[in-house]
C-alpha cells in the first residue's frame, strides 16, 4: 500500500509522528531498526493488532511496545515507535505502512543531510528501469516462495559499492519486505518519495533521441514555468517513439512525440 492510500487518520497520525524523528546522526540506526520493527509485525499479526488496537489505552500500547523491545531497539527508536502506537490507525496494516514510511523518511532525510539525496533518487530511478529491463531478475526477485536472505545477498552482490549505502539499504529492505509490490513498483516509488522530499515533482521523459545537458536544463527551466515548482527529470530512451518526446508529470501527459502525433491522427480520422 502507498501513503496515498493511507485514510485520512493514519495520514493525520503519521504526519505527527514525523516530527519525532531525531537529528541527522542518528538516522541510519533508527531507519534500519525501524525496517526492523515492520518485519517483526508483518509476521506477527497478534502483536500488530494489539499495538494499533484504538480501543486499549495509548500507554498501555507505550508500554507493550517498550517492554518487548527495550534493550533491543536505540532509544531514540523506542521513542518514535512509541509515538506510533500511541497515534491513531485506521487499520493495524496501515500502522505497519506508516512504521515503513518512517523508516524511508529517516534513511531519506540522512541522505538529505549528507547532500547526496539526489544520487539517491537517481539509482532508485535507474535501478527501476534495469530491473524493469530484466524479467528473469524481476521474477526472482518478486518470487513470493524466495528467501529473504537470499534475494539481499543477491541485491548485495549486484550493486556492490557501485551505489550509495542508503540506496542499498533501501533496495535491500524493498525485496526482502515487498508487502504486495512489484519490485519495479516499489523502486518508482521510493524514487518518487526521494523527489517528493525535495519538494520537486517528477517529470519522467521518454525521448527518441538522447538528449544534451543544454537540453536538458532548457527542458527542465521550461516545466518549471509551467508548473510554477522544481522539477526532477528521469529520462529514458525510445527510438520507437521516431522523434520528440513524452512527459509524463503526475497524472498528465504531454505527447509531443512523432508517434503520439500519428496515433493522434488515426484516431481523429476513425472518428
Amino acid at each position: 500500500m502507498g501513503l496515498n492510500t493511507l485514510h485520512a487518520a493514519s495520514r493525520e497520525s503519521l504526519a505527527a509522528v514525523e516530527q519525532t524523528l531525531p537529528l541527522a546522526d542518528d538516522l541510519s540506526a533508527v531507519g534500519n531498526e525501524l525496517f526492523s520493527v515492520v518485519g517483526l509485525l508483518s509476521r506477527e499479526g497478534s502483536l500488530r493488532r494489539a499495538v494499533s488496537d484504538a480501543s486499549t489505552d495509548p500507554a498501555g500500547r507505550e508500554q507493550l511496545v517498550r517492554g518487548l523491545l527495550g534493550g533491543k531497539l536505540g532509544a531514540a527508536t523506542l521513542d518514535v515507535l512509541a509515538a506510533v502506537v500511541k497515534s491513531r490507525w485506521s487499520s493495524p496494516r496501515e500502522l505497519v505502512d506508516g512504521v515503513e514510511s518512517l523508516a524511508r523518511t529517516a534513511l531519506l532525510s540522512r541522505a538529505e543531510a549528507q547532500g547526496r539525496l539526489d544520487a539517491v533518487e537517481d539509482e532508485l530511478f535507474r535501478l527501476g528501469r534495469i530491473v524493469e529491463g530484466a524479467p528473469e531478475l524481476e521474477q526472482v526477485l518478486t518470487d513470493v516462495s524466495g528467501s529473504a536472505d537470499g534475494k539481499t545477498a543477491l541485491i548485495r552482490k549486484l550493486l556492490g559499492d557501485k551505489v550509495e549505502a542508503i540506496t542499498s539499504t533501501l533496495v535491500e529492505q524493498l525485496v526482502s519486505q515487498l508487502r504486495g509490490r512489484t519490485v519495479v513498483g516499489g523502486l518508482e516509488e521510493l524514487a518518487e518519495v526521494a523527489a517528493k522530499r525535495r519538494q520537486r515533482s517528477v517529470a519522467h521523459v521518454t525521448t527518441a533521441v538522447a538528449l544534451t545537458e543544454q537540453q536538458q536544463n532548457r527542458l527542465s527551466a521550461t516545466l518549471e514555468r509551467i508548473y510554477s515548482r522544481p522539477i526532477a527529470l528521469h529520462i529514458e530512451l525510445d527510438p520507437e517513439l521516431r522523434g520528440g518526446l513524452v512527459i509524463k508529470i503526475g497524472d498528465e501527459i504531454i505527447d509531443g512525440s512523432a508517434a503520439g502525433r500519428l496515433d493522434a491522427l488515426r484516431r481523429e480520422l476513425a472518428s
